[in-house]
């Protein structure tokens, strides 16, 4: 019988995460190098290295490779660079996502194509190539590794709900979640296991312009059972859950992080 240390653990893997930079992503790309994994982390550009450094002080390795989310392209051409470094890809956490806020009558083509384009497609493109990889492992290829991989989404509480002025950004995560469960359906019954996180409402920078419009933030957290806008470690423990051995019979699913939101 595995001890629960052991099922926690993530020695001898790496992860590929995206968004890491900041806020929630950093939080979890953090916490799976705590349970000791090495990261690499895709950024735009490698002007920000914070989160670089912070694994780097856990004694695991980081590794920035640069892509475009936006663009197309610039994705497809990621998974064989890495590949061609000659990693083994154990973990896929896709974090990367943008907001654009407009009524809905006056949303632009252009910021609908983005937001689509960052927060699903790219999401796609990542699960099926790293998706692909994974298939042709074994097994066995790390320690305490019961399975060939697992991909982890972040989904929304707009996976369940419609929001406020922003339809892209409710679609592309409504898209999240069923695309979450589409691939789960595939590929669990050949050792991927893929779900989704849903943050509640967190204190991140996505969210500044909730947090300053003093009418809304107050109806929000009026309604938060937990009484407390979420924070970045809150979602060190969900991921890790995910990412490890501890959660080896769950898939398809959407977890949700939010205070108890989603029971109100």
């Amino acid at each position: 019988m595995v001890n629960v240390k052991e099922l926690f653990s993530l020695e001898g893997q790496t992860a590929l995460v995206t968004g890491g930079t900041r806020g929630i992503g950093q939080a979890m790309a953090i916490a799976l190098a705590e349970a000791g994994a090495d990261i690499l982390l895709v950024q735009r550009n490698t002007s920000n290295q914070s989160t670089k450094q912070e694994i780097e002080k856990l004694g695991r390795k980081a590794t920035i490779y640069t892509a475009d989310l936006s663009s197309p392209e610039s994705v497809s051409a990621l998974l064989p660079k890495i590949l061609k470094d000659g990693y083994r890809i154990h973990v896929l956490l896709n974090c990367g996502g943008i907001q654009k806020r407009h009524p809905a009558h006056q949303f632009p083509d252009d910021d609908w194509q983005s937001v689509l384009q960052v927060n699903l497609t790219s999401v796609f493109t990542l699960c099926r190539d790293v998706g692909a990889h994974m298939l042709q492992q074994n097994t066995d290829l790390a320690p305490n590794a019961t399975r060939r991989g697992s991909i982890i989404n972040i989904a929304s509480l707009l996976s369940f709900q419609g929001g406020f002025t922003v339809p892209a950004y409710a679609a592309s995560k409504g898209g999240v979640a069923q695309l979450t469960k589409a691939l789960s359906n595939e590929w669990a019954s050949k050792g991927i296991n893929v779900n989704a996180i849903a943050p509640g409402y967190i204190a991140t920078e996505m969210n500044t312009a909730l947090m300053q419009d003093e009418k809304r933030a107050k109806s929000i957290l009026e309604r938060i059972p937990a009484g407390r806008w979420g924070s970045p470690e809150d979602f060190k423990g969900a991921v890790l859950w995910l990412a490890s051995a501890a959660s080896a019979y769950v898939s398809g699913e959407i977890v949700t992080v939010d205070g108890g939101w989603m029971g109100r």
